[in-house]
């Protein structure tokens, strides 16, 4: 049985967190399992170099930085070999190029393209417990190219998925996926499985458990998920494709502080405008979620939207930069707002959903910005000083908690 397990970086923070994770996974191993183990960098590592590249540059190019943060993962998987070493147990750390994973180009946002094998099954055959380095690949240019934060739970599903694993494991510091963030919500409630349409939306709404792409790669291959704990030996949640017991209406609630808000005054009333202004953004790798567009007026309109607050100046730039080519008269910005999402497959079937999200809002007096919805999700934009009543009103409302 081949067995691929992710650890996070509170997962391997210290010494006696490194020598924790090597004996869980030597339990495997030594049951007569393959074991393929896919670290993140220790701690806050990830956090404290990209402090170091703000006292040399407060804007660091992203190929540099890209070189700076890869640092991180191999430091966590050359010190997890020599502890499996210290057990007694064969093993050997590789990272990015040394796999290979190739890469897109995009420095701090990349996808996995391609994951060659034969490296690691060639280490699997000596017996070895193979560690590879999460959050990273190789790009066309031979550069190192980063996945975005929480991009090592994307590096473990893409291994899987290339060596046709039969169980991919992600461990992290919550023992499961919650109906909301229990340090937000105290009486959120662990879910036994989700679907991963259900996942993917709530962990690109700002679920912290999983990265959103690993989930949309694990539908795209069939890798059934487990997310558990690395401190305790609880059973965690399944993600998978189909969800036995009968489908919740709401499955979870998520919020996300990453998040600020534009909005493109006076650009032309006629066919084609929004088309620009977006094709533009998407050129430069710029995600948009919510977009609201105002009822035109003398010969003009509005448009808002949401981007992460990470590529907040970004945008600002790209927009500032072609504002005469995209008609616009002022460009507007605030930081200070964050994302409600409902998520649950369950509504797609039971009409008053959005009404009953809205009434609670109302009586926790949360005012919303703007709105988005799919099949499967509704999302609000609020201030983010509102987050923390208005997700446990939701969540109240819903009857969520235990």
């Amino acid at each position: 049985m081949l067995i691929v397990k992710k650890f996070g970086g509170s997962s391997v923070a210290d010494k006696e967190c490194i020598f924790r994770v090597a004996e869980r996974c030597a339990e495997d191993y030594k049951n007569g399992h393959d074991v393929i183990v896919v670290l993140s960098a220790m701690g806050d590592t990830t956090d404290d170099l990209i402090a170091k590249a703000k006292e040399i540059n407060l804007n660091p190019s992203k190929r540099e930085m890209d070189m700076l943060l890869t640092t991180g993962e191999q430091i966590s998987v050359s010190l997890m070999a020599m502890a499996f070493h210290k057990l007694g147990i064969p093993a050997v750390s590789l990272n990015a190029f040394q796999v290979k994973m190739h890469s897109t180009s995009t420095y701090g946002n990349a996808r996995f393209k391609k994951v060659e094998s034969e490296r690691i099954l060639h280490e699997l055959g000596y017996r070895k417990i193979v560690i590879v380095t999460g959050f990273q690949g190789v790009n066309k240019y031979e550069d190192y190219a980063t996945m975005g934060r929480g991009g090592s739970d994307t590096t473990a599903v893409a291994i899987a998925a290339a060596l046709g694993a039969d169980a991919c494991e992600i461990y992290t510091d919550v023992d499961g996926v919650y109906t909301a963030d229990p340090r937000i919500v105290p009486s959120a409630r662990k879910l036994k499985e989700i679907s991963y349409d259900e996942m993917q939306e709530l962990a690109s709404m700002g679920a912290n458990v999983l990265h959103n792409r690993s989930v949309e790669m694990a539908k795209k291959y069939g890798v059934q998920l487990v997310v558990r704990s690395s401190m305790n030996r609880e059973e965690g949640t399944v993600v998978k494709e189909v969800v036995k017991v009968e489908k919740l209406l709401i499955s979870g609630v998520a919020s996300d502080k990453n998040t600020a808000r534009i909005s493109v005054i006076g650009i032309e009333d006629k066919p084609g405008t929004a088309f620009k202004i977006f094709n533009t953004l998407a050129k430069k790798n710029i995600n948009v979620d919510i977009i609201l567009q105002s009822v035109g007026r003398d010969g003009t309109k509005d448009i808002s939207f949401t981007v992460a607050e990470d590529d907040l100046q970004d945008t600002l730039a790209i927009l500032e930069e072609n504002k005469e080519a995209l008609t616009i008269q002022e460009i507007n910005s605030q930081e200070s707002v964050a994302k409600i999402s409902i998520v649950g497959a369950g509504m797609m079937s039971n009409p008053g959903v959005a009404a009953k999200m809205f009434e609670a809002l109302t009586n926790a007096r949360v005012n919303i910005h703007m709105i988005s919805t799919s099949e499967v999700r509704i999302t609000v934009l609020i201030n983010e000083s509102d987050v923390e009543r208005a997700i446990n009103a939701v969540h109240e409302r819903f009857g969520l908690g235990e």
